[in-house]
């Protein structure tokens, strides 16, 4: 569907050189909403702008649909980018047009028929709940009443690829919510592909099934949701898991546990899918005659399914806590040894699954 081939792009600058992105490689495919994550300046504007070649790379491939962007004529480009739509930020809505006119701006400029043009918007105003606002200005709108109308405009032209340009990013979070439930709809619906950026980590979540970690111009990390928040390998993608995961033991309860008493383990469990709805660690301690002190416990869902974190302190013989720990990873569940304050011999066998 998407295709980015060894991208590079190179702004000049005063006569220097700024490297916007390196080595970008990335695929997507039919039916994804695929998210790209990062911080201001990573390069996730760039890089979406390349999908409907607004932006064109210095070095490398645009793939769409099995078209080489290149290659195309100015007369094909343009064709192919009104199957493409995008929504923006901040709207990009005309201030002296009405709801029902800014929807009907792109099939416009396609020379489009009246009627058809009515049917049409008139469909997508009921599809995104703006049915009674097709004859207000934006300014009698809310924030989300507006996104609504940017992605009304985006689907009017039928696209096959959406592109949202950190779409919640003026918005609050319950009107957040509202939109990426909108947009999971719009993919389910028109089976259209969603590439959506962001840094916000809770955009994510909610509804992408694979993502891209960026910073400084490259992608430095890519999975499925799943993947990057059971096992995240990269620091930034690692700190971008914590404004949703708190698994962090709290350094008051950290202070209050001798780590040098060896009838005593600190353990940073990982729970995920079957696994967080199974009584793992109660039958270990029972069987191997261990006792465990939870201090902390977070559970997380991800689009129906569960990851669960819990740090527990296991007391018994070294042998039955060795035992413990052993029993524990052998039902896959993911482990850190906690010394001293620090996650230290890591011991997950979910990163090699």
């Amino acid at each position: 569907m998407i295709e980015l081939k060894n991208i590079q792009k190179i702004f000049y600058k005063n006569n220097s050189e700024i490297q916007a992105l390196k080595n970008i490689n990335l695929k997507i495919n039919k039916g994804d909403i695929f998210g790209v994550i990062g911080f201001s300046g990573a390069g996730k504007s760039t890089l979406i702008r390349m999908v409907n070649y607004l932006e064109q790379p210095t070095f490398g491939e645009v793939v769409v649909n099995d078209q080489n962007l290149a290659n195309l004529s100015p007369q094909k480009l343009r064709l192919l980018r009104k199957q493409i739509g995008m929504i923006f930020q901040h709207f990009n809505l005309l201030e002296s047009k009405t709801v029902f006119e800014n929807v009907s701006i792109p099939l416009l400029l396609e020379g489009t028929d009246k009627n058809t043009i009515y049917t049409r918007v008139t469909e997508l105003l009921d599809f995104v709940g703006l049915t009674s606002k097709a004859d207000a200005y934006p300014d009698e709108l809310s924030g989300g009443q507006k996104q609504r109308v940017g992605i009304a405009r985006a689907l009017a032209t039928n696209p096959f690829i959406l592109l949202c340009d950190e779409a919640t990013s003026a918005l609050d979070p319950q009107t957040t919510g509202s939109i990426l439930q909108l947009l999971k709809e719009i993919n389910k619906k028109y089976k259209i592909t969603i590439l959506i950026i962001t840094h916000e980590m809770n955009v994510i979540r909610e509804i992408c099934n694979r993502v891209a970690v960026m910073e400084k111009g490259e992608i430095i990390e890519e999975g499925s949701l799943l993947d990057i928040f059971e096992n995240p390998q990269q620091q930034t993608t690692k700190n971008f898991i914590r404004t949703i995961v708190h698994d962090e033991i709290p350094q008051v309860i950290l202070n209050t546990l001798d780590f040098s008493n060896k009838n005593k383990l600190v353990l940073k469990l990982k729970f995920i899918g079957e696994n967080s709805q199974q009584a793992l660690l109660s039958e270990a301690c029972y069987q191997y005659n261990v006792q465990p002190n939870i201090l902390f416990a977070n559970v997380t869902e991800l689009q129906g399914d569960i990851l669960g974190h819990l740090t527990v302190e296991l007391n018994g013989t070294p042998e039955n806590i060795e035992k413990t720990h052993q029993y524990l990873l052998q039902k896959n569940v993911g482990i850190e040894v906690v010394e001293n304050g620090n996650h230290n011999n890591c011991t997950n066998n979910q990163s090699d699954s």
